[in-house]
């Protein structure tokens, strides 16, 4: 699972071959389960996925079965929603009888196995709810793929990767397949990514765009003491702790996980805007570029983050506090701390977060600081920005490598980010598609470039 200030625990081999959906149809190389299953095959093979993953797969021709299975599914729909579900490849023995969420998974068997079929998959899925429960399989000598049972995980194995503190649950290093919408499926190994379908174009490798160094500076901030502050604002930390100076930084980006992991699992697209600090009050008022309709009034409420990531701050120094000078306090004491305030703190930055996800549901874009001050919402773009006919998409995390596409093949929230990017260029925007695709867009260098978000996990995609 990929840390915050490392990488994702599997690289590839070869070159990663994400490609642009538009670009992909026209060379006429869509990919299928079969791809899937022969990507599996080989990546499992050539790569090695951990120390303490020892994964047994079906062969080539029963693996593309049960993808071929799991993709016909995602095309259909139940009561009018989208077919979504989590399938581990394992037999019932794998998973303790004795054990159950938040710690442990909770397996129960039906008295009769079920066929492995997409109608079956549909009917289980209202009650295999991606992100609480999986549906279990094995494949039989005898009779192919088959439906043994559910596996109970609850949500709090979520947490890490959605935006939060580490979770001690165990993932089985078992084969799962997660199906999050019409022909997007990832395969991973317990929590390892392995491969990835997705609009047709085969993923080899993910990308965590929140790893990047450059985000990371552009919260740099956060969690510091603003000199703006009124001192009764102001909390001093604790004279014998020294907080990590990336700490602030990386807490921030687990905020956005929280908000962007909240408009996916929606399923509704939006669009955050984030502004510097300085000057962020005229970008709101001059309307030149941003045209904010529900703009918040400048006071503490709307610094609600940002105030709650500098109590964290203190309380992890209070609960550290010792004799020696100079220890400092990071991102490990953060996740392994049980001090009610640290708790309580984590618990309110998650209701923020979801409150700003929530104002993504309106028309228009959120906009905030790169300190995480909430300026408004229902922001609308100018419509008289020059059009941006192409731009660069980067290839790896920091836009080392980059390539130019069109612009013409995406919607118009796209466009919009693209055109306000090339004017402010020192904003970034990020925009969340309705099939939940995740896409930051800022300057870089000297072109317009984005960074798409591909999953690095079964409950990201």
């Amino acid at each position: 699972m990929a840390m915050p200030d490392g990488k994702s625990p599997v690289r590839p081999t070869a070159p990663n071959p994400i490609a642009e959906g538009a670009a992909c149809s026209e060379r006429g190389s869509h990919a299928y389960p079969r791809d899937l299953a022969q990507a599996v095959h080989g990546r499992c093979q050539e790569v090695p996925i951990g120390t303490d993953i020892h994964l047994t797969l079906p062969d080539l021709a029963q693996l593309e079965e049960v993808l071929s299975v799991c993709y016909q599914a995602s095309l259909l729909r139940e009561e009018g929603r989208p077919v979504t579900f989590r399938v581990a490849l394992a037999g019932p023995e794998v998973f303790p009888a004795a054990e159950g969420p938040p710690a442990g998974l909770h397996r129960l068997v039906f008295g009769d196995s079920r066929p492995f079929d997409q109608h079956e998959l549909r009917r289980l899925a209202p009650a295999a709810v991606f992100s609480r429960t999986l549906i279990g399989a094995t494949i039989d000598r005898g009779r192919g793929p088959r439906i043994w049972g559910l596996i109970h995980s609850g949500a709090h194995w979520l947490q890490s990767v959605r935006g939060g503190r580490e979770t001690q649950q165990a993932i089985p290093p078992v084969l799962i397949i997660a199906v999050s919408g019409p022909g997007r499926m990832l395969v991973s190994a317990g929590t390892i990514t392995i491969a990835e379908l997705t609009n047709g174009t085969l993923i080899s490798r993910g990308m965590d765009v929140f790893q990047a160094t450059w985000l990371k500076e552009l919260f740099a901030t956060v969690g510091g003491i603003d000199p703006d502050a009124p001192m009764q604002e102001r909390r001093p930390i604790a004279p014998s702790v020294t907080i990590d100076a990336r700490f602030g930084a990386v807490l921030a980006c687990h905020i956005l996980r929280r908000v962007f992991a909240t408009v996916r699992g929606a399923q509704h697209g939006g669009m955050l805007i984030l502004v510097p600090e300085r000057g962020s009050n005229a970008v709101l008022t001059d309307g030149r570029h941003i045209r904010v309709k529900y703009r918040f009034v400048d006071e503490k409420p709307r610094r609600r983050l940002r105030t709650l990531t500098a109590e964290i701050l203190n309380e992890l120094a209070a609960a550290h506090r010792g004799p020696s000078e100079g220890q400092v306090v990071g991102w490990h004491e953060y996740e392994t701390s049980d001090a009610s305030g640290v708790s309580e703190g984590d618990a309110a930055l998650f209701e923020a977060a979801h409150l700003v996800a929530d104002l993504t549901h309106v028309d228009g874009a959120v906009v905030m600081t790169t300190g995480l001050d909430l300026l408004g919402f229902g922001g609308e773009i100018a419509g008289d920005l020059p059009e941006v006919p192409r731009v660069m998409r980067a290839r790896d995390l920091e836009g080392v490598e980059r390539e130019w596409v069109r612009t013409d093949r995406v919607g118009t929230r796209h466009r919009s980010a693209y055109r306000l990017c090339h004017i402010l260029r020192d904003a970034l925007a990020v925009v969340v598609s309705q099939d939940g695709g995740l896409r930051f867009i800022r300057w870089h260098k000297d072109a317009v470039t984005y960074w798409e978000q591909i999953a690095i996990a079964p409950w990201e995609v």
